[in-house]
């Protein structure tokens, strides 16, 4: 039997790509869990492959962008697998939320308007189409205006772009859908991606269990979202401390606190989709057995919570969906929840009317070498006794962009230049992990310094920052 099955309500087999493709689309996106096409894969489910899957994906893409209405843009995915030694495109659609989508070309009709009927699809009557459409979900981002009437500036949104080689120009905000529809106002997703806003990711850390003594309260924001989340994803990569034992004939077990893929997921997913329509934002709490992160708003109608942990995606903010696809921050459709349970079981995740809570515990064996007393604090041994790397810290904030010693310090949260930023900056120079912009001016105001290409690996691949080659903690 195949590997794929049988068609059904959600699966599509297409041996190649023929003109019905945007119809299936449809009809996904107007099911009540939208589904998979296969291409270059028979409909007995025997994979014969495609050629050229890359001009395939690109020809794909623009179909379903340039062929159906609303925009769906954010809700659906397209990408390359291999099976049998053979490549397949699959195309992931989530249900949709703006329903009825339709074909371009023929409005909304029953012309235009389908819906998957078992393994296949079958126009939608007038009243069925009047019926999908009084449901239709209108205070989604992209209807909401944004609150404020201060011009907004979007120059850190249109760097990360740019970094990830995409060209600018002038209608890159209305290409990201950052308009309310048929208006020139800016929406609610233009709004929480602009360089100011009013909103901010909170991250709380207690002493113990429980909230009764806080020890740290953060708020990472007022910028755009992709810049609080990497910030928020900098903060758990600190708190994800590693422990190391050495074994003997120089071997060494290490264990961090947290699975690293699972926490990042987690703390994507619930930016994404959080319902920042009620203005509230996601949190992160760290507590001394536990790193919990909640976003608002429980799960979307018509999800079930099997169908969640499943992977079945259906984005909440499918504009925030979109960016995040583009910064490559999501893989595909879906497949962060599924990371998430391939490291934690199902327990861990809390759901109740408005809140959507996932509880990591931290990682026993971790803990049980920790208590051996050889911990180390991300990646520096025990000289620090498990407290923050400031080393650490400086080389994650330098991923970005590089700042200035002043600009350190307000990001690490020092009220000025302390001996122990310079002590650690100094030392990261001579191991070549950071280099001064201005290599020839050292004592120049406009120093900055960023990170080299030896200090972007050893970040990538978890190097070990030995205590006396950086300087040891020090005194002031």
């Amino acid at each position: 039997m195949s590997k794929f099955g049988t068609e059904n309500s959600t699966t599509e087999f297409k041996r190649q790509l023929n003109d019905a493709l945007e119809k299936e689309v449809v009809a996904f996106l107007n099911s009540a869990k939208g589904g998979d096409i296969y291409i270059g894969v028979d409909d007995d489910g025997k994979v014969v492959g495609v050629a050229d899957s890359d001009a395939l994906m690109l020809a794909i893409s623009d179909r379903i962008k340039t062929n159906i209405q609303p925009t769906c843009l954010g809700l659906y995915d397209v990408y390359a697998e291999e099976h049998e030694g053979k490549t397949i495109i699959h195309v992931v659609v989530t249900r949709g939320t703006e329903k009825p989508y339709y074909l371009k070309r023929y409005g909304q009709s029953p012309a235009g308007c389908y819906v998957r009927v078992g393994s296949g699809v079958q126009p939608m009557t007038t009243g069925m189409i009047d019926q999908v459409y009084a449901g239709r979900v209108r205070n989604s981002l992209r209807n909401i205006p944004a609150p404020t009437t201060l011009k907004l500036a979007f120059q850190q949104l249109k760097i990360y772009y740019q970094e990830k080689g995409f060209e600018i120009n002038d209608a890159f905000l209305h290409n990201l859908d950052l308009y309310v529809p048929e208006s020139e106002r800016l929406n609610y997703a233009a709004y929480l991606l602009a360089d100011t806003n009013s909103i901010s990711i909170k991250v709380a850390k207690y002493a113990g269990t429980d909230k009764c003594d806080l020890i740290e309260n953060q708020e990472y924001g007022y910028c755009s979202l992709l810049k609080a989340t990497h910030r928020v994803l900098d903060k758990l990569e600190i708190e994800n401390r590693t422990f190391t034992r050495i074994t003997g004939a120089a071997e060494r077990e290490q264990r961090r606190l947290f699975n690293a893929r699972a926490l990042r997921e987690a703390l994507i997913n619930a930016i994404i989709h959080n319902d920042y329509a009620a203005e509230v934002p996601p949190l992160v709490e760290i507590y001394a057995d536990r790193i919990s992160i909640t976003s608002y708003g429980g799960l979307l109608s018509g999800l079930s919570l099997e169908e969640c942990l499943s992977g079945r995606s259906m984005p909440r903010n499918r504009e925030l969906m979109r960016v995040f696809r583009d910064m490559e921050l999501v893989e595909h459709l879906g497949s962060g929840m599924r990371r998430i349970l391939n490291a934690y079981d199902s327990s861990i995740v809390h759901i109740s009317e408005h809140f959507f809570e996932l509880r990591f515990p931290m990682d026993e064996r971790a803990l049980e070498i920790a208590s051996e007393g050889t911990a180390e604090s991300g990646a520096e041994s025990g000289a620090e006794s498990g407290a923050e790397s400031l080393r650490l810290r400086i080389l994650l904030l330098l991923q970005a962009t590089p700042l200035s010693k002043a600009e350190l310090a307000r990001e690490l949260g020092l009220n000025s230049v302390t001996g122990a930023l310079n002590r650690s900056a100094g030392a990261l120079l001579e191991q070549a992990l950071i280099e001064r912009t201005l290599p020839n001016k050292p004592n120049s105001r406009l120093q900055k310094y960023r990170l080299t290409l030896a200090g972007r690996q050893w970040l990538e691949f978890g190097g070990v920052l030995e205590p006396d080659a950086v300087g040891g903690s020090g005194s002031e």
